[in-house]
C-alpha cells in the first residue's frame, strides 16, 4: 500500500452506503478480478466529478462501468458521459449495468482500441477520466488534451504502481518494466508539461489531477 493500511481502512470506514447497485457492482467486480478503481479513489473521483460540473466527460477504460456510474451519480442532469472500452467480454455487463442504473440515455459505450477511437472523437470533453492500459497513458496525452477545453481536468488513477514507481527498474519485475518506465515518463510530462497543471494524489494506487491550461 501507498498509504499506511489502518489511514485507508479508517477513510473507507467514514464512507456513507453507496447505492445498492453501486455496491453489488463493486463487489461483484473485485471478488472476479475485474480491475475497478479502489473506493478511496471511488470518492476522490465523485468530488472531482462534482466540483467541476461536467458538462461532457470522457473515460478511457470503462470495465463493467463502476467508475462511469460513480460519475453519473454525481454530475449534472444534462451531462453526458463517452467512456471507451476495448475488452470484448466486459462489454455487455456494462452495458447492463448502464440499463439497470437507468443511465443509457447519458452514457454512450464505444467499443473497440482507445486510440483509434481517439482520433474520432470532436470534444470538448470538461473532465477526462484516464484508467485503462497503464503502457498507453503516455501515447494517448497529445489527442486527450486536444480533446479537452482549457480549464478542464484529467484524471489519472494507477500512476503509482502499488509504489513500484520509485523504485529502480531492475528492482521491478521484468514483465513489468516497460509499464514501469512509461508511466514515470507519463509523470514527468504531466508535471513538466507548459500546457498542464498537475498535483500527484497518493490515495488508492496513485491518481493524477492535471488542469489544461
Amino acid at each position: 500500500m501507498i498509504v499506511n493500511d489502518r489511514i485507508t481502512d479508517y477513510i473507507k470506514s467514514l464512507e456513507a452506503d453507496r447505492s445498492p447497485l453501486l455496491e453489488e457492482i463493486g463487489k461483484k467486480a473485485r471478488q472476479t478480478g475485474v480491475p475497478v478503481i479502489r473506493e478511496e479513489t471511488a470518492a476522490f473521483l465523485q468530488t472531482m466529478t462534482a466540483a467541476i460540473k461536467p458538462k461532457a466527460i470522457l473515460e478511457i477504460g470503462t470495465a463493467v462501468g463502476y467508475s462511469t456510474l460513480l460519475m453519473a451519480e454525481v454530475m449534472p442532469s444534462d451531462c453526458h458521459i463517452t467512456t471507451i472500452e476495448k475488452y470484448e467480454k466486459r462489454i455487455p455487463e456494462a452495458q447492463r449495468n448502464f440499463k439497470n442504473a437507468g443511465e443509457t440515455n447519458r452514457i454512450t459505450l464505444l467499443e473497440g482500441d482507445a486510440e483509434e477511437i481517439l482520433k474520432g472523437l470532436t470534444g470538448p470533453f470538461d473532465l477526462v477520466f484516464l484508467d485503462a492500459a497503464k503502457g498507453q497513458y503516455l501515447t494517448w496525452l497529445p489527442r486527450i488534451l486536444e480533446l479537452m477545453r482549457p480549464g478542464g481536468m484529467l484524471i489519472s488513477d494507477n500512476v503509482l504502481q502499488d509504489g513500484d514507481i520509485i523504485e529502480s527498474r531492475y528492482a521491478v519485475e521484468r514483465r513489468n518494466r516497460t509499464i514501469h518506465c512509461r508511466m514515470r515518463e507519463f509523470l514527468y510530462e504531466l508535471k513538466h508539461s507548459r500546457q498542464l497543471t498537475t498535483t500527484i494524489v497518493p490515495i488508492g494506487d496513485g491518481v493524477t489531477v492535471s488542469i489544461l491550461a
